[in-house]
């Protein structure tokens, strides 16, 4: 998929979202574990929707940095609903939810260190080859460091490379990193591989302090997110574009208003990428 946006597939627009009929909108995108195996009304309505958009799917489960063994029989589930419904791209978090068949439904932070880098990224190989594609993994924001031994940077990109695997870049989550640890957004993105971005999402957060930030996926994209978007545009290569909102919803009219603040960023992008 080359430069397109999207918006997560949610049960409160699903009307909306089937009788939409401009140009905002090209993709949607599903977790497997909300949809795979799903019948009745529901199947129908998704049936409907897969017919109108192209998919992407975002895992929320696999629990990579997990000590865990993959679960395969999980994959094989997300192996089906991906080849059911042509999912174009399938992401993760680099993160883990589970352990000792605990599930703490929390995007749990993996410490900053080799080791766990090098564990993660074997598991990602694992997970690539059972399914047969690539899968881009999603940056996510933490809120402690968890005894780091190196930078953030340098766990992301040693992952990325040992694992082969692409990037989803969450621009939001970079933001709020950056602001409740106290680095520099910008010299973070410059550090960490955006040739191997294949997907961007975009997101509000909420701040909760003076000195923190929480990411919520349920506000609008605040301007300062919206500049750092403007910011990475140019430097990566077309990439489908999701708006992510999981709560909070508001109807598909105040949506398509930031969709269309992220189509005249990325069109100036790509017009500023012509001109070099």
């Amino acid at each position: 998929m080359s430069f397109s946006t999207g918006i997560g597939f949610r049960r409160d627009l699903a009307e909306a979202l089937s009788s939409y009929e401009g140009e905002l909108l090209q993709f949607i995108e599903l977790a497997p574990e909300n949809w795979a195996g799903i019948g009745g009304k529901w199947r129908k309505v998704l049936d409907r929707a897969a017919e109108k958009y192209a998919i992407t799917s975002h895992g929320l489960s696999l629990s990579l940095g997990s000590p865990d063994p993959l679960d395969f029989d999980f994959l094989k589930k997300v192996k089906r609903f991906l080849n059911d419904f042509s999912v174009q791209i399938y992401s993760e978090h680099l993160s883990f939810t589970k352990c000792d068949n605990a599930h703490v439904h929390e995007l749990l932070p993996i410490p900053f260190r080799v080791d766990a880098a090098l564990h993660v990224a074997e598991r990602i190989r694992q997970a690539q080859d059972f399914l047969e594609r690539p899968i881009a993994i999603e940056n996510v924001s933490y809120y402690t460091p968890v005894s780091p031994e190196i930078s953030e940077a340098e766990f992301i990109t040693t992952v990325l490379e040992k694992a082969d695997c692409q990037l989803l870049l969450d621009v939001n989550n970079v933001f709020v990193n950056a602001f409740n640890h106290k680095y520099d957004a910008k010299q973070f993105l410059q550090e960490i591989p955006l040739e191997r971005v294949a997907y961007i999402h975009m997101a509000g957060h909420e701040q909760r302090t003076e000195d923190l930030i929480i990411d919520t996926h349920g506000a609008p994209i605040v301007d300062p997110v919206f500049e750092l978007f403007r910011w990475v545009s140019p430097r990566i290569e077309p990439v489908p574009v999701l708006l992510e909102r999981d709560y909070n919803i508001p109807n598909l009219t105040e949506l398509l208003g930031e969709l269309s603040t992220i189509h005249q960023i990325n069109k100036e992008a790509r017009e500023l990428q012509d001109a070099a």
